[in-house]
C-alpha cells in the first residue's frame, strides 16, 4: 500500500522529531507511561472497586436487617461492576504487553488487534507490516503501541470505515511506517502527545497529514535495529 500524495488542501503537522539524548527520551517516555497507568488505575479500577466495597457493606447491613431481596439487588450490581473492572484490568494487561507480540511477533499481534477492533466497528483493515518482524523486540513493542493508539484515536473520531498500515524501507537503513484512516479529522491534543512521546522514545520523526479524506500518519525511523535493541 503506497501512501497517498497530499492534496493542496492537506494540513500537515509535525508531532515528534528524533532529537535529544536517547536516555532522556526513554526516561521521559517511561515516566509519562507510568503517569498514564497510575491515572487510569486511580480513576478507573480503584474507584470502581471502592464502589463495590460500599455496595457490599450496604448488602451486609440489609442482610442483618432481614431485607434479603434488596441485598440481592445490590450484590448483583456489585458483581456486574466487578466483572467490568476485571475486563478493564485485562485490557490494560493486554495493551501493556500482548501475548501475541511476545510469542509471535509484530504482524501477528497487530493483525489480532485490528481484526478484533475491526469486527467490532465494521472497519476494513489492510496490513503490510511484515518488515517490522525483523526489528528488535523493544522496537516492535513501541511500534505496536503507536499502531494501537492510532487505531483507538481513529475509532474515537469516527469510527473509520477503513484503517491501513504499511511498513517500507525504500531508503536503506530507514523504516517508514504509514497509518491511514478515513475517520473525521477532529484531533485530540492529548492523543497526539501520546503518539509523539512514543515516537520520541524510538528517536523517530512523526508527522500527520489531514485532508478531507482522513488522516495519514507517517513515522520515519532511521538506523533499523535487527536484533534485540
Amino acid at each position: 500500500m503506497k501512501p497517498s500524495t497530499p492534496s493542496p488542501t492537506t494540513e500537515s503537522e509535525k508531532i515528534a522529531e528524533g532529537a535529544g539524548e536517547p536516555a532522556e527520551r526513554v526516561l521521559a517516555a517511561e515516566q509519562d507511561e507510568r503517569r498514564r497507568i497510575a491515572l487510569f488505575l486511580h480513576d478507573g479500577p480503584v474507584q470502581s472497586l471502592a464502589g463495590v466495597a460500599l455496595m457490599l457493606d450496604a448488602s451486609l447491613d440489609l442482610i442483618s436487617r432481614g431485607e434479603h431481596e434488596q441485598a440481592r439487588e445490590i450484590m448483583d450490581r456489585a458483581l456486574s461492576r466487578t466483572r467490568t473492572t476485571v475486563g478493564e484490568l485485562r485490557d490494560l494487561s493486554f495493551n501493556l504487553e500482548p501475548v501475541a507480540l511476545r510469542d509471535h511477533g509484530f504482524t501477528a499481534a497487530v493483525d489480532a488487534l485490528v481484526q478484533t477492533r475491526g469486527r467490532e466497528h465494521r472497519i476494513k483493515v489492510t496490513l503490510d507490516v511484515a518488515l517490522i518482524d525483523t526489528l528488535g523486540e523493544r522496537t516492535q513493542a513501541a511500534l505496536y503501541q503507536i499502531v494501537r493508539e492510532a487505531l483507538e484515536e481513529a475509532i474515537r473520531r469516527g469510527p473509520p470505515s477503513r484503517f491501513e498500515v504499511s511498513a517500507t524501507a525504500d531508503v536503506p537503513g530507514t523504516l517508514r511506517l504509514v497509518i491511514r484512516d478515513d475517520a473525521p479529522t477532529e484531533r485530540r491534543r492529548r492523543a497526539l502527545e501520546v503518539l509523539g512521546e512514543r515516537a520520541r522514545t524510538l528517536g523517530a520523526n512523526l508527522t500527520l497529514d489531514h485532508d478531507v479524506g482522513g488522516t495519514t500518519m507517517s513515522l520515519e525511523l532511521r538506523g533499523q535495529p535487527t536484533g534485540d535493541d
